[in-house]
């Protein structure tokens, strides 16, 4: 077991300590009736034994003690789930607070290098398996370890030796349950990881059924996924089979215990020095005892697994953030003045992308970037973006280094158009202002702006249609237009489209193309593009290759040169020169 992990997760609890103190009151009250009724069993069996001796008004009034003491622990033992279950469900909800900040300030490089699905994983499983875990704790280790003690109590005041048999031999059930957890705590950690693994791989293909199917995947698929639930299967197998010993294995020993009181209390009966009642009651007492040691060996199981769970949260939160600037810097009035210098940047290690990379954008220029795919394209937005850091150079906005400003502040200066578009569940007006507070008026100017305004009065809400999950019932360039009109909503002082006309019509792209000529007068515009007849206009176009520029220049000029751009253009449309 992790003490580390352990200390780490108990901190969760200071802030509910009165929580704690609630429910160890309640316990140990739930605790004291519980251990109140042997008494009065044991009391009321020695009023009718022997002939003409039951004393039926005493009778009477123990079946009453009886009754009442167990409808009193009932309800205070309610209360111990009650105020466990705040207490558990405040700490994962806190978990899950963190954790999910914890998502936005993670580096892009490491959320692009794990399994979408494993993170998903440790937001959702994992803290179940805390809450889970934290839950048999409170409810069973607290009301166990109340019980053990006032069963020791009233065995040594019944009769001290044969509570001693008791006190000697049970803990032999601990000590069994302890061993046989610490065995399995590695199992638990792989079976989690493992669970990680499935829930990726399942996500990453439910997430892409289209491509699966076109390319006839469904069998190779199958294979993969049944191999990992073959290691996901074993690792379970033997996890639960050491975590089920742990049982038998104390109730073995708690047997072997009850026995020998059995044997004791009956020598002393018939010697005289105990009454039956009073043996019927130690009896009581003494699987009351035993009963613990089970629920503890339980309990040490899904801890075991609440702490694997714990360890794999805390791993991620305990991962790198976003670097911070201590004293951010800003712009006052932006130009849009963009200076890239010696620019290196490499996703591996050795394997450098971008080289030595120099770049200038004069305030209001169109900046145009093409190239063959994995030539740098896309990388330079994310540098320009700070998605990802240089490793060598700079990035200047009017004289200013991007990593002396606060990330958000400088995403805040880009207007910035993806590819592949991306909407959120909720109405076309509430995705069309996202990031941003806007009037109607403002969200129907902005959208009239992209060409959206049509196809959205056609709807039959109109601004007010919920759009589904990731945008699946409008098309892909309806979805797009949406994303441009977004951009035209901010009015950032600079934009970023890449490859924004992808999924739209040639007719609508002319539309488009006519808006954004418009949006971007005054404004540094940097644009991926593959479709290279939407670059005409740029004040300069940057055609790269192994993260170099091969060639640089307006288009008539690279036509001239009759280059790598020149031949790109015309193979484009599949024509000679």
């Amino acid at each position: 077991m992790d003490i580390k992990t352990m200390k780490r997760l108990i901190s969760f609890c200071k802030p509910y300590l009165k929580y704690l103190f609630m429910a160890l009151m309640f316990s140990a009250l739930q605790i004291i009736f519980t251990l109140l009724i042997p008494v009065f069993i044991g009391q009321a069996v020695d009023h009718i034994i022997g002939k003409g001796l039951v004393d039926f008004d005493l009778l009477v009034w123990k079946i009453i003690l009886i009754a009442g003491s167990v409808g009193i622990a009932e309800i205070f033992d309610w209360l111990v789930v009650r105020t466990s279950n705040m207490m558990t469900y405040s700490i994962t909800m806190d978990l899950r607070t963190q954790l999910f900040s914890k998502y936005s300030t993670l580096p892009l490089r490491y959320i692009d290098s794990h399994a979408h699905g494993d993170l998903m994983s440790r937001m959702i499983n994992d803290i179940d398996l805390i809450g889970d875990g934290l839950l048999q704790g409170f409810t069973h280790l607290f009301s166990g370890v109340a019980t053990i003690v006032g069963t020791i109590g009233f065995m040594l005041y019944i009769n001290v030796p044969i509570a001693m048999i008791v006190i000697i031999l049970t803990p032999l059930s601990l000590v069994v349950a302890t061993v046989i957890a610490n065995k399995t705590y590695k199992f638990f950690q792989e079976q989690l990881a493992l669970r990680g693994e499935l829930s990726g791989y399942v996500e990453e293909m439910i997430g892409n059924q289209k491509v699966v199917k076109a390319f006839g995947y469904e069998d190779e698929n199958q294979v993969r996924f049944e191999e990992i639930n073959h290691r996901l299967y074993l690792s379970g197998v033997k996890s639960q089979f050491l975590g089920a010993l742990a049982n038998p294995s104390t109730r073995v020993v708690n047997s072997i215990v009850y026995a020998s009181v059995c044997l004791a209390g009956a020598l002393y009966v018939v010697a005289g020095n105990m009454s039956v009642g009073a043996l019927s009651s130690f009896l009581s007492y003494a699987n009351q005892y035993t009963k613990p040691f089970n629920e503890i060996s339980n309990v040490f199981t899904e801890l075991q697994t609440a702490f694997a769970s714990a360890a794999r949260v805390f791993k991620l939160l305990d991962t790198s953030s976003e670097d911070i600037a201590l004293q951010p810097q800003t712009i006052e009035r932006v130009k849009g003045h963009i200076q890239i210098q010696n620019l290196s940047f490499a996703y591996e290690e050795g394997q450098s992308l971008i080289e030595n990379l120099n770049v200038e954008a004069q305030p209001g220029q169109t900046v145009a970037i093409v190239g063959p795919t994995g030539c740098g394209k896309t990388t330079l937005i994310n540098l320009l973006m700070r998605f990802y850091d240089p490793l060598k150079g700079q990035i200047l906005i009017d004289g200013v280094n991007t990593q002396s400003m606060d990330r958000e502040y400088l995403r805040g200066l880009y207007g910035m158009v993806l590819q592949d578009s991306w909407l959120f569940s909720g109405t076309i007006k509430e995705n069309i202002a996202y990031g941003r507070e806007a009037t109607e008026e403002e969200i129907v100017e902005a959208a009239q702006s992209a060409h959206a305004h049509k196809f959205i009065m056609q709807l039959k809400d109109g601004y007010d249609t919920l759009v589904s999950e990731d945008g699946g019932n409008l098309s892909q360039g309806q979805k797009q237009l949406l994303c441009i009109a977004r951009i035209m909503l901010m009015k950032p002082p600079m934009l970023i489209l890449d490859e924004a006309t992808s999924s739209i019509d040639t007719r609508t792209e002319k539309q488009i193309q006519d808006a954004f000529d418009t949006m971007m007068q005054g404004r540094t515009t940097f644009i991926v593009a593959h479709r290279l007849s939407t670059i005409q206009k740029a004040d300069q176009i940057l055609v790269m290759d192994h993260g170099h520029i091969i060639e640089q220049g307006k288009h008539h000029e690279l036509l001239e040169k009759k280059g790598f751009y020149h031949h790109l253009y015309y193979s484009q449309f599949d024509l000679k020169n």
